[in-house]
């Protein structure tokens, strides 16, 4: 059943840096078929949303650069609901700009918040926290976000602390955010009660974000409102490019999450990973005996453990003797990095 009146924006403007060389600056990981099923990322989480969203009210923000990129791979998406970013100012802005355009458009209506570079397994479970999301959130002010419940301890993620136990799977409380923990803290959280992934999917009414934003980054919502007479115009671009420079570079988590009295968590699983590393895709592949996956190619493991390949169509690649390696070619460029030093692929990307 369609979720009437709720209005989704796809975040889809990062880089993807972590995910080199498949991902470039030119062409990032969201729009690859990073699971090597057919379909981008974009496309599946349009696709995760296909039976509750009317593609009407589905919006997608993006950089300039990526724009016909967008319009490519989501044809049924109005031009209109493609909301261009002339630079990157992370996902505070970001947001700003869409909730200012479905307040005057539409008015105070539910708004679902969600990345555009991560998977969902079992999308009925989703659907089904999402539903319950916005029946909690509907007519207040509450800010609700959806917190993962943890499998490991990770250091790749930040983190929720609740405020106390959920009952039954309801939202509580939102007590504090953490940083990405080195891995003994993670493992504190994990073997303690109330901590949850921080998954960046939020939920709340487009009135609640607005007052939010206008008493944590003022000098942000006043750049907003000057925008709202040319929103949903012919000059409505023009005037976007001028302002959005002046936005301060913030995160929503730190321009309203970190400051709002009304955010709670709902605890949630439903097979979720954001993907943000060769370290995450690994594990969300399936596996030789030996815990070796590759996507793409035909590629062919001999005496390897641990280890991730990704390969150009048809190329025929043999794998000897390594562990716990990331191999990956793109065009002219071949990486070659052990997984636990995946961190330092932003630095190679630079070479």
């Amino acid at each position: 059943m369609m979720l009437k009146d709720c209005q989704l924006v796809i975040m889809a403007g990062g880089i993807g840096s972590r995910f080199w060389p498949m991902s470039t600056p030119e062409y990032p990981k969201q729009f690859l078929d990073i699971l090597g099923i057919g379909k981008s990322l974009l496309q599946l989480t349009v696709d995760r949303f296909r039976d509750s969203i009317d593609v009407r009210n589905i919006w997608v923000v993006t950089s300039r650069n990526y724009t016909d990129i967008v319009k490519e791979q989501l044809p049924e998406i109005d031009a209109e609901q493609i909301l261009s970013e002339p630079c990157m100012r992370n996902t505070a802005p970001c947001i700003s700009y869409a909730a200012w355009k479905i307040k005057k458009k539409y008015g105070n209506v539910s708004m679902i918040i969600s990345p555009a570079d991560h998977i969902v397994i079992d999308v009925s479970k989703f659907d089904e926290i999402i539903r319950q999301g916005l029946a909690f959130v509907s007519g207040s002010s509450r800010i609700l976000t959806l917190g993962i419940v943890p499998t490991r301890p990770e250091t790749g993620y930040g983190y929720i602390k609740s405020s106390g136990i959920s009952e039954a799977g309801d939202p509580v409380c939102v007590e504090s955010f953490k940083e990405k923990p080195d891995y003994e803290t993670a493992k504190k959280y994990f073997e303690a009660e109330g901590y949850y992934w921080n998954a960046g999917i939020f939920l709340w009414q487009t009135d609640t974000i607005l007052n939010e934003i206008r008493k944590n980054e003022p000098e942000m919502a006043e750049l907003f409102e000057s925008a709202v007479p040319y929103l949903c115009t012919d000059g409505e671009q023009d005037f976007i490019n001028s302002i959005y420079p002046e936005c301060k570079n913030i995160s929503i988590d730190y321009a309203v999450m970190e400051k709002t009295c009304n955010a709670y968590v709902i605890p949630s699983s439903f097979g979720w990973s954001d993907l943000g590393t060769w370290g995450s895709l690994h594990e969300r592949l399936s596996h030789d005996k030996n815990d070796n996956t590759s996507v793409g190619g035909n590629v062919k493991f001999v005496d390897c453990s641990g280890c991730i390949a990704r390969m150009p169509a048809n190329k025929k690649v043999v794998i000897q003797g390594l562990a716990g390696y990331i191999i990956a070619e793109k065009d002219d460029t071949l990486l070659i990095c052990r997984l636990e030093e995946e961190q330092r692929i932003k630095e190679f990307s630079k070479y």
